[in-house]
């Protein structure tokens, strides 16, 4: 065991946020601790670092191991290089090279005992050397960096030029060339593309030494932890497995919980009315009885109900007016800045009712994209067209949308002046603005906070064509399964940037992955788009130099051919699916009709006044026979539709 944390408390004031929290973490495990926004967590990862002192109980790490920690905004030497940061970790090697090349300089001049003692030395320095794998330790640096995302010509940047993303990418690495025997990350994911995640994935996978990550990507989470430690209502719980494992163990403890409760609660009612009764009859033993249940009733620990999921926030998304078929064309769309290319000659096409998901890596022009067709900032060349009846809502991740000087109510009375101060204050309310809190300043929220206002005009504005830039940014993990509800009910038509692969494969029909200055087209969700990302790279990729001019001709044409027929029938697929769906939502509508129609003869032939009239009794005795006819069909057609 690494690291134990005993009954660990804190409050702050008179808010408690962790009660009696207790986990151990072992050697080489991968642990996650997940809970909503404002559940303790960061403040317990401060709480085992030393950085916060606990009310109560005790964490205590093995006896000679280290610990390095990754703070959400990670702290660097702004006077450094990103190069130079990096490889500051490796001074101690630099240290021992520099002795190295001293004493060989030295070994040249020297006789007799002097020389033996530098050859000695010299041997305890290069052993040390090799032991802590000097001579690979620059290539480590650099593999380090272009994992996480940087370029060689970037290697030379001044840290104090880079973002604040960037700058926690460069002290995420430096922690990672630490390596300590427990590393420690605050959502590590929040400022890397998909390929460095995937990168550090991997790494942390192979990593020799125990890992705790708070995190709100769900896939990241199952890719590596072993363990989930819930933080909820101030109480602790650990689930082994991944976070899929933990969501299914969390959501049968909850179904377990609330039917221990409706049972105890039927319990008692009964109970309260065998008394009442007991009482009623009004005899000497009758009361003893009754007495007698009231205290077993009060002996009985009373179960709290259990909080139901996701009833704090409530997000419906509906369209106003149905758009047509053709939703979006774009055609020849590029842009550039300076003599940066984002993208060019960029062709797709949208169609209504599809969930189309824009990934990338950083910087590749995704944002971009998504303002072209906001008319936010103009294309360099190409056009775009929107359909008939097409309405965009858009949602900005820097939230431009918003005015920072308006409050929470005026942000939206002013937008939607015929709503009433109640409709305002409840619109406000679904996304847990109340009281007081609708009257705070835009500028004063947090970026999860002002997502959630962003959600909630989008809400209202009953757009037809949703366009959404890393909507799940900053959202808790509950939030994002609320939106990713919102979307999969959503009749509209849906175009979205984001790097949550999670949330990607649970909403997205298709894929547009912006490589290479182009956008390359793919039916189906994240898993789908990983499991055929290598062929369709294969078929654009240009032919090898040594390849016959027949292979060069013919291979990637084949290949790219084969792609675009896949794509066919997967749309074909698609297509016969929702058909299939739609087809066994009218079957059951036809039986619930029917069944409550034979209800209501069945009531219709057994009125005394109708029973008399034997044409009418007749009629109804037919309809019911031919209901029972065509039942036996749609039971049939149901199962092979339900299969």
């Amino acid at each position: 065991m690494i690291l134990s944390c005993q009954n660990i408390c804190k409050a702050f004031l008179e808010s408690k946020v962790l009660e009696h929290i207790s986990f151990h973490i072992e050697d080489y495990e991968k642990a996650a601790i997940v809970g909503i926004n404002g559940a303790g967590k960061t403040t317990l990862l401060r709480i085992i670092i030393g950085e916060l002192q606990a009310d109560d109980g005790s964490v205590t790490l093995a006896k000679d191991k280290t610990m390095g920690y990754l703070a959400q905004n990670g702290a660097v030497d702004t006077s450094n290089t990103i190069y130079d940061e990096l490889l500051s970790v490796k001074q101690d090697l630099i240290t021992l090279e520099e002795r190295i090349r001293a004493c060989e300089i030295s070994m040249q001049t020297k006789e007799g005992a002097e020389l033996e003692e530098l050859m000695r030395q010299y041997s305890s320095l290069t052993h040390a050397f090799e032991t802590g794998n000097g001579y690979a330790y620059k290539s480590e640096v650099v593999g380090v960096l272009k994992g996480l995302g940087f370029t060689e010509e970037e290697f030379t940047k001044s840290v104090s030029t880079l973002s604040g993303g960037q700058k926690t990418r460069v002290a995420l690495g430096k922690l990672l060339l630490q390596k300590p025997d427990l590393i420690i990350l605050d959502e590590p994911t929040n400022h890397l593309d998909m390929n460095s995640i995937a990168w550090l994935e991997t790494y942390l996978l192979n990593y020799k030494g125990a890992v705790i990550i708070v995190s709100h990507d769900r896939y990241f989470l199952d890719r590596i932890a072993v363990k989930i430690i819930e933080i909820d209502q101030t109480k602790a719980t650990t689930f082994t497995g991944n976070y899929s494992d933990y969501a299914v163990k969390k959501e049968q403890l909850r179904a377990a919980a609330m039917n221990a409760y409706l049972n105890q609660q039927r319990e008692i009612k009964h109970q309260e009315e065998v008394i009442e009764k007991l009482k009623s009859f009004n005899r000497e033993k009758s009361i003893r009885r009754a007495e007698s249940r009231e205290k077993m009733l009060d002996k009985m620990d009373v179960l709290e109900k259990p909080k139901e999921v996701r009833t704090d926030m409530r997000l419906k998304l509906t369209p106003r007016v149905t758009s047509g078929n053709d939703v979006l064309t774009v055609e020849n769309l590029s842009k550039s800045f300076g003599s940066q290319l984002l993208f060019q000659n960029v062709n797709f096409e949208i169609k209504r009712g599809e969930h189309v998901a824009v990934i990338g890596d950083n910087g590749t022009g995704k944002t971009t994209l998504l303002k072209i067709l906001n008319q936010l900032v103009p294309a360099d060349s190409g056009i775009f067209r929107l359909g008939a009846k097409v309405e965009i809502g858009y949602y900005d991740q820097e939230h431009h949308v918003l005015h920072g000087e308006k409050t929470l109510f005026e942000e939206i009375s002013d937008d939607y002046p015929v709503l009433t101060n109640t409709e305002i204050r409840n619109t406000l309310a679904a996304f847990l603005y109340t009281g007081e809190d609708v009257f705070k300043k835009i500028n004063d929220l947090s970026g999860g906070e002002r997502g959630r206002v962003s959600l909630a005009k989008l809400m209202l504005s009953n757009a037809n064509f949703l366009i959404l830039d890393e909507p799940t940014n900053h959202l808790d993990i509950l939030s994002k399964e609320i939106l990713e509800d919102a979307l999969n009910h959503y009749e509209g038509t849906v175009l979205y940037v984001s790097h949550d692969r999670y949330f990607i494969n649970k909403t997205a029909h298709r894929i547009l992955d912006l490589a290479a200055h182009s956008f390359v087209n793919y039916i189906g969700n994240y898993d789908y788009y990983l499991e055929k990302r290598d062929t369709v790279m294969a078929a654009m990729a240009p032919s090898p130099s040594g390849a016959s001019p027949e292979a060069a001709l013919s291979s990637p044409a084949q290949t790219e051919s084969e792609v675009k027929l896949d794509w066919k029938a997967q749309k074909e697929e698609q297509a016969r699916l929702r058909k299939k769906e739609n087809d066994l939502k009218k079957c059951e509508e036809k039986i619930a009709a029917l069944e409550a129609r034979n209800t209501e003869l069945d009531q219709e032939m057994a009125d005394p006044y109708i029973a008399t009239q034997s044409v009418k009794l007749q009629e109804l005795a037919a309809e019911q026979e031919r209901n029972h006819g065509e039942l036996a069909k749609l039971y049939e057609e149901w199962e092979i539709l339900a299969e």
